[in-house]
């Protein structure tokens, strides 16, 4: 997460009306508005091939994935994210315009400066969203995908894939070949 915008608290509607005027992308959180930082060629890469991968997977399903220019609306927590790449298989964010409230899958693209926010606080954010059923964590540098799967009784059990040919995202049912994910990146590069 980038720092802080020096300016007055906005509650969710202010922010969406500032947010439209401005150039750059940024996220909100209970009041506060934080830029968004550009990312790695690597990172958009990434974000390329597994929205690829699910897009073609999911064509012609009531499911939609959406790429990082689309904002996650979690009200519970008066937020909007940016996640990497979600996607949702709900009606009523079929007809939303601005943001999604109810995604299945979120996948967040590690990076130095945002790795523990999305481990920890941000994740937390997205456990609130009742509809997701899987969290993943994609850390370039290690070549590893993890992911969290929401169990019966609301807890969250992790898959780590560190080392593994392919990972799994159960919610789509999709077996994700880590070639495919880590398409296009040298490992000189990472």
């Amino acid at each position: 997460m980038g720092l802080p915008l020096g300016q007055t608290r906005l509650d969710a509607d202010a922010y969406l009306a500032w947010e439209a005027e401005q150039p750059d992308k940024s996220e909100y959180v209970a009041g506060e508005v934080f830029a968004m930082v550009g990312v790695r060629r690597v990172h958009a890469t990434v974000a390329g091939n597994i929205f690829a991968a699910l897009r073609e997977h999911l064509r012609g399903a009531p499911c939609l994935p959406f790429i990082a220019d689309m904002k996650l609306r979690v009200a519970s927590a008066d937020a909007f994210f940016y996640p990497g790449v979600m996607v949702t298989c709900d009606e009523r964010d079929r007809r939303a315009d601005l943001f999604v409230e109810h995604p299945k899958l979120i996948v967040e693209i590690l990076s130095d400066s945002t790795a523990a926010y999305d481990r920890g606080a941000k994740f937390a954010v997205y456990r609130q969203i009742a509809a997701l059923q899987e969290f993943a964590l994609i850390d370039i540098d290690a070549r590893s995908v993890e992911v969290f799967r929401r169990q019966v009784n609301n807890e969250w059990l992790l898959h780590d894939y560190s080392g593994e040919s392919s990972c799994t995202l159960e919610s789509v049912t999709l077996a994700l070949q880590m070639a495919t994910v880590f398409e296009d990146v040298d490992s000189a590069e990472a």
